[in-house]
């Protein structure tokens, strides 16, 4: 058994914003400390979208709508005490000092840290299925929260049309459904040319925002009491459970704060470092003192304390520079939509989708059209079903604080059993985490009823068809394997050698150790067999990439027959050809033009009495049918394609 691979250059992991890094990359070869301060600028764009727009209805939403406090100096010091220290926690310490430590390879994501969880796990540990569970889970409520951001920003921003002219209130939904149809027309044409101005757009966006919050600090600068804890915990004695409900706005300000770690890969720890502690922190403690400040002064600027922070010439300008910025915060949960439902496809927790390439140059900008009009059902339900930012607010908590208690939970695992920390450390930090993430988890439960349940069931949904996608596939592997062995087979061919002909047939299968089905309804009804025959098996790996010379595995059988396994990353796009070409450096001349590739299309049936309940059965049987073809996943030319049919009962 040989594992071979010619070194071919490595690929790189883009989307649809990383032509920004590569544009950042080319003009700063040389510059010694400024490339990495071009990383940041790029990571600035595309990471911090998110968590940046959140001023525009985080102070907001605590002073309005169901659980609203009155606002009061007592009141507005006991928030903005709590935002300060949420922020300082969830985001600083947990996030940037703590996850970012969980470096699968460069890569994170929910789906990514899963995998490193499960690495560090006996492989027949019982937890092996609660980690998948709650990986699975959370990327359920990542969904959710690609469906309320680009809703809640946008309509938040364009929301500003109020304070601008209180007359054009009746034209914020319909002028949110065109920005967001606009957004998502757009994603087919890949947005790697305007991911370049992504960077400088937010920065200008983060230096606005703390410059009209540092004006009015200076002209009200006993707000900056609210650093003292002590207000925040004055707050929580004086208005008790009023108090924990308004966690659930409270919350809102770290909105975001998942991405760092999402798009770890795309920047690396630093860059994401040095722009959160170099601008993006700064920025948004400005602007939530510098609301905090105006509350003071003026108690009724609580219906938009953000927009009424402004000075009135300032404000069309604001509202065109935040509407850019709340697109850019939309634009990175929808790509990072697309490369999660990548993942999840390579680690058979979804169904096979087209993913098209919007450029020649990097594989990794990508485009997935039934995610993307999914997506866009479900944003312009969400938007003209809520209607208002302040509605939309009361369904958004929920989806961020049920990923952020999951990533916890992952992480600790991660840091008993990869890391080795001592079970005290463990327990230390997670009784830090998890008390802060279930209380907010806690008091966003509160608001279920009032629009939570909204990310909750599309979490749900996204849940059952993954766990019901990956439970289908077992079951069918399970049947493909108990055919005939293949070892026998050959034997067999030995003993009774059919007609060969010239040529290459390659065979894809799941199965092990059995014969594909293709190959013996190929032999059954055309009578013959190629010279050589390859038997392959795409294996992905809990790893976001596979080092080149790990790619193929060639283990020769004898009588022309070969077992071959091809691995790839959860962040790779296989390509088959591409790899067989390969072959030729060890022996195994594979002429493309005389390359034939066999695939077994099994129409699954549900069936009586087996692995699931009958209605999963029908759910599975109804994603296989309308999962998109073998041969374009694996970009297979059609024109070397012979199909054979089987029906597999489950």
């Amino acid at each position: 058994m040989r594992t071979f691979r010619r070194p071919t250059p490595r690929a790189v992991r883009l989307d649809a914003f990383d032509a920004a890094r590569q544009v950042v990359d080319q003009t700063t070869k040389g510059a010694g400390g400024s490339k990495l301060a071009g990383l940041a600028l790029a990571a600035i764009g595309v990471v911090y979208g998110d968590i940046g727009t959140s001023p525009l209805y985080a102070l907001q939403t605590a002073f309005s709508g169901k659980h609203a406090v009155l606002p009061t100096a007592d009141n507005v010091l006991g928030i903005l005490s709590l935002v300060f220290w949420s922020i300082m926690f969830v985001v600083s310490f947990k996030y940037v000092a703590f996850v970012l430590r969980a470096d699968n390879k460069g890569e994170g994501s929910i789906l990514s840290l899963m995998t490193l969880a499960q690495r560090g796990l006996r492989a027949q540990s019982p937890m092996k299925w609660t980690v998948l569970a709650l990986g699975v889970f959370g990327a359920g409520m990542f969904y959710g929260d690609s469906v309320i951001t680009p809703a809640v920003s946008v309509l938040s921003a364009v929301e500003g049309l109020e304070v601008l002219k209180p007359t054009l209130a009746e034209v914020v939904v319909p002028l949110t459904v065109a920005v967001l149809v606009g957004l998502f027309a757009a994603q087919r044409f890949g947005s790697g040319r305007v991911g370049v101005v992504f960077g400088p757009v937010m920065v200008l966006w983060f230096i606005c925002i703390a410059a009209f919050g540092f004006l009015r600090i200076v002209g009200h600068p006993e707000i900056l009491k609210a650093i003292n804890p002590y207000y925040g915990w004055e707050f929580f004695s004086r208005n008790g459970f009023l108090a924990f409900a308004t966690l659930g706005a409270v919350v809102l300000a770290l909105t975001g704060a998942e991405a760092l770690y999402a798009d770890m890969g795309h920047f690396g720890r630093k860059p994401i470092r040095l722009a959160w502690f170099g601008l993006i922190l700064p920025a948004l403690l400005l602007n939530y003192f510098g609301q905090g400040a105006l509350l003071l002064h003026d108690p009724k600027a609580a219906d938009n304390p953000f927009y009424l922070l402004l000075p009135h010439w300032a404000l069309a300008p604001m509202i065109v520079l935040a509407t850019a910025a709340t697109v850019i915060a939309s634009q990175s949960v929808i790509s990072g939509a697309y490369s999660m439902t990548r993942e999840a496809i390579q680690l058979g927790l979804f169904p096979r989708s087209p993913v098209l390439h919007t450029s020649e140059e990097h594989v990794g900008q990508i485009y997935l059209p039934l995610v993307n009009w999914g997506l866009l059902v479900a944003v312009l339900a969400s938007v003209l079903g809520f209607e208002s930012s302040a509605n939309l607010a009361a369904a958004y908590g929920i989806a961020v604080t049920g990923t952020m208690t999951i990533t916890s939970v992952l992480v600790l695992i991660v840091a008993r059993r990869l890391w080795h920390w001592p079970r005290a450390a463990v327990a230390l930090v997670g009784v830090l985490l998890l008390t802060v993430d279930l209380a907010f988890f806690g008091a966003n439960a509160l608001k279920i009823e009032h629009g939570g349940w909204f990310p909750l069931v599309i979490g749900g949904m996204v849940f059952v068809a993954m766990t019901t996608w990956r439970r289908g596939r077992e079951l069918l592997v399970t049947k493909l394997e108990s055919g005939l062995n293949l070892r026998t087979f050959i034997d067999s061919i030995v003993e009774h050698p059919p007609v060969r002909v010239p040529g290459t047939a390659v065979f894809l299968t799941a199965a092990r150790d059995s014969v594909p089905n293709a190959m013996l309804h190929n032999l059954k009804h055309n009578k013959v067999l190629h010279e050589i025959n390859v038997i392959l098996t795409v294996q992905t790996q809990e790893t976001p990439r596979v080092e080149p010379e790990q790619r193929l595995k060639l283990e020769p059988l004898g009588n022309g027959f070969f077992r071959m396994w091809l691995r790839y990353g959860f962040a790779e796009h296989p390509h088959i050809p591409q790899a067989l070409s390969e072959c030729r450096w060890q022996g195994l001349g594979m002429d493309p033009m005389d390359t034939t590739y066999f695939l077994s299309q099994e129409r699954v049936v549900a069936g009586a009495h087996h692995g699931m309940a009958t209605w999963r059965d029908k759910l599975f049987a109804f994603m296989a049918r309308n999962a998109s073809p073998l041969t374009e996943f694996f970009r297979i030319p059609r024109n070397r394609i012979v199909e054979l049919g089987a029906q597999v009962e489950i």
